[in-house]
């Protein structure tokens, strides 16, 4: 049971998904609300520019009708004022023809914004199947377009009707006005009632979004084991990531152990921590942490030191000062500035014994360490 409830698309499609979806062409339509805008612009400018469209146009008719009759048998000037009327009616459509190809081309963009894809146009020959045409006409998804279909075409219809009904007055009294008065009007009367009957779409239009919505995303959805795997695939896989990790530190344990004989000192626990530091005057501002370690691998520094001849020194407040508040390759802090001079004053002397002789240097005790840099003294 448990494996099945994890195979379940319960989880929101993740931003890698929705953003492959949307590489293949896969986003959010709403035929309903494309239909919609084209409609409206198309009723809006069909509304404004009616009467003169209609003037226009009738004025192209009219003046069709009326010729020469030296001049009716002249295929060429026929021909030639066919020609002219044909460019004046196209440049009278031209803003209303502009607007409803704009209003095409923008409303997808309500939903989705610009998208190109050219793995929209393959072709995918499993449509061709005609078991699988049939079974999309019997699913839910074409149940709930057939629906839509007859709701729309109900609802227009219907509206269509009792605009053309509550205006059947007006209708009828285009037969009594002038020729140029009655195509002014009826202009604005087909106007008017696209415009309303097209607005009518907007109840369907609030129901098929939210729907588009809903749908789109629930199909994106995915299973718990398909988000690990995309998980894995972003980020890595993170046994593989532990293991490179391991290496990491390995690579640096090794790099920090060839550091160790060109320390000037290692500075002990004596037993739990050790810490390599090395000062070169004149090329460092302070002196530098080169190797630290804890347990075993403080006892490897401890016995690399020794076999190099680099100094030990037991000091466990500095020791555990250093270990705590420095990374490889930093500069000690300031407030430990004076104590490491000790111990480094104290080193180059016992240099300058084992080169020159002279008497043996004592080393230092009670090295000024601030207690809140001793972890040890600063949770006691």
């Amino acid at each position: 049971m448990a494996e099945e409830s994890d195979q379940e698309r319960t989880e929101p499609a993740s931003p890698q998904r929705l953003q492959k979806a949307r590489e293949d062409g896969q986003v959010v339509q709403s035929r309903e609300l494309a239909t919609f805008v084209v409609l409206m612009t198309g009723g809006a400018t069909l509304w404004m520019m009616g009467s003169g469209l209609g003037q226009t146009l009738s004025h192209i008719v009219r003046d069709g009708l009326q010729f020469d009759p030296a001049i009716a048998r002249d295929s060429s000037h026929v021909m030639a004022q066919l020609s002219n009327q044909f460019i004046e009616a196209a440049l009278a459509l031209v803003p209303f023809l502009a607007l409803v190809v704009i209003a095409t081309l923008a409303s997808p963009l309500l939903l989705r914004g610009w998208l190109f894809s050219a793995k929209a146009f393959a072709p995918k020959f499993d449509r061709l199947n005609p078991l699988s045409g049939i079974k999309r006409m019997f699913s839910s998804q074409g149940l709930i377009e057939l629906v839509k279909s007859l709701a729309k075409a109900g609802l227009l219809g219907g509206v269509a009707a009792w605009l053309i009904w509550s205006n059947l007055g007006a209708i009828f009294s285009l037969s009594l006005e002038e020729p140029s008065l009655a195509i002014q009007h009826m202009g604005d009367l087909i106007g008017k009632v696209f415009l309303l009957a097209a607005g009518a779409m907007i109840f369907i239009v609030v129901i098929d979004l939210p729907y588009q919505l809903w749908s789109y995303y629930n199909k994106l959805k995915m299973t718990k084991e398909q988000l690990r795997q995309e998980s894995k695939e972003s980020e890595g896989d993170p046994h593989l990531k532990a293991h490179i990790r391991a290496q990491q530190r390995e690579m640096a344990r090794h790099r920090m152990m060839a550091e160790i004989p060109t320390a000037d000192v290692v500075v002990t626990n004596p037993t739990h921590y050790a810490v390599a530091l090395k000062y070169s005057e004149g090329k460092m501002r302070a002196p530098r942490v080169v190797a630290k370690g804890a347990d075993a691998v403080a006892a490897r520094i401890r016995e690399l030191a020794a076999e190099h001849k680099v100094p030990l020194m037991e000091a466990p407040p500095l020791a555990r000062a250093l270990f705590r508040h420095t990374e490889l390759g930093d500069e000690i802090p300031a407030t430990l500035y004076a104590a490491v001079a000790e111990v480094l004053a104290y080193v180059f002397q016992l240099r300058h014994f084992q080169q020159v002789g002279g008497a043996y240097p004592n080393a230092p005790t009670a090295l000024p360490v601030p207690p809140e840099l001793d972890p040890l003294r600063a949770t006691a």
